[in-house]
């Protein structure tokens, strides 16, 4: 009896150390707004299933071309969270993972209003998923962070609504046309029939610069910033202007550019930092 109580307290810390949490990547969602059913995925800490605690959210976008399993099947997120949270990198955390490639690709309401993702993110799954999981729905507990396409929506989500999140991740971000003149050039089909200055009117309120430039600063203080871009990488220009203007009008923020490209390799290697970043305050650093 004894060396079968002596082998059970061997075993008893390799069972806990194996404990896994959970991705679930093919969950969905009625919407209104887009007058469709959307996609999510969402990742559960090793301890949801037998805890009855509320976890902290992280919202995590994916980039251009990928869908709500980027994160999951590139990116690995199953394997570097449980590794952060056993090693106590990071807090444990629910991790969800929206579908912005079904229907018109992006994570904005379009020019004329007519494709409305920012508000189906923020009246429909943001409300669905923090009533249906065990999410502690308050600004201190919740982040956002993306790559390229994801990296833009979650700096500018986090610009618009910075009530909203205690951190702000955007990796790699695509910051789209730099100049209205750009912006009209590159969105020719979609700008057809617009009047000028709605189209400036778009442009300044989805441009990171511009936000910046003309919002209030204080407000952008209350967000953490971790902003992060390889030294290969084709974005480089954007997320560097976004940098200097956030210097200049001293919002306190984490600028890295670390070796590398614009490609998963890197932004595995950035994940593990953005979950140890966000936990920072959910901790209350």
């Amino acid at each position: 009896m004894k060396s079968i109580l002596l082998s059970f307290c061997f075993a008893f810390p390799f069972f806990l150390s194996a404990q896994s949490g959970k991705v679930f990547d093919n969950l969905s969602l009625q919407s209104s707004i887009l007058k469709s059913e959307r996609k999510f995925a969402i990742y559960l800490p090793p301890d949801y299933e037998t805890s009855q605690r509320s976890y902290p959210v992280l919202y995590l976008l994916h980039g251009s071309g990928d869908d709500q399993t980027g994160w999951v099947q590139f990116g690995e997120v199953l394997r570097i969270a449980d590794k952060s949270i056993t090693e106590g990198s990071s807090t444990p955390m629910i991790i969800v993972m929206p579908d912005a490639n079904t229907g018109v690709r992006g994570y904005f309401n379009d020019v004329k209003n007519e494709w409305r993702y920012e508000d189906f993110f923020f009246e429909e799954l943001m409300p669905y998923v923090e009533k249906t999981y065990r999410i502690k729905g308050e600004k201190r507990f919740r982040a956002i962070a993306g790559l390229s396409m994801g990296g833009g929506g979650s700096l500018i989500y986090a610009l618009h609504h910075p009530e909203l999140f205690s951190s702000a991740c955007p990796l790699s971000a695509s910051l789209g046309a730099l100049t209205l003149q750009d912006f009209k050039e590159n969105r020719m089909k979609e700008v057809k029939g617009v009047s000028d200055k709605s189209i400036e009117n778009y442009f300044n309120q989805h441009n990171a610069i511009s936000l910046i430039n003309t919002g209030k600063t204080d407000d952008f203080k209350s967000v953490r910033w971790y902003i992060d871009c390889g030294d290969d990488d084709f974005l480089y220009e954007g997320n560097s202007l976004m940098h200097i203007a956030m210097k200049k009008k001293q919002i306190p923020h984490e600028y890295r550019v670390r070796q590398g490209a614009h490609n998963w390799t890197y932004w595995r290697e950035s994940l593990p930092e953005v979950l140890t970043f966000v936990s920072q305050a959910f901790h209350q650093y």
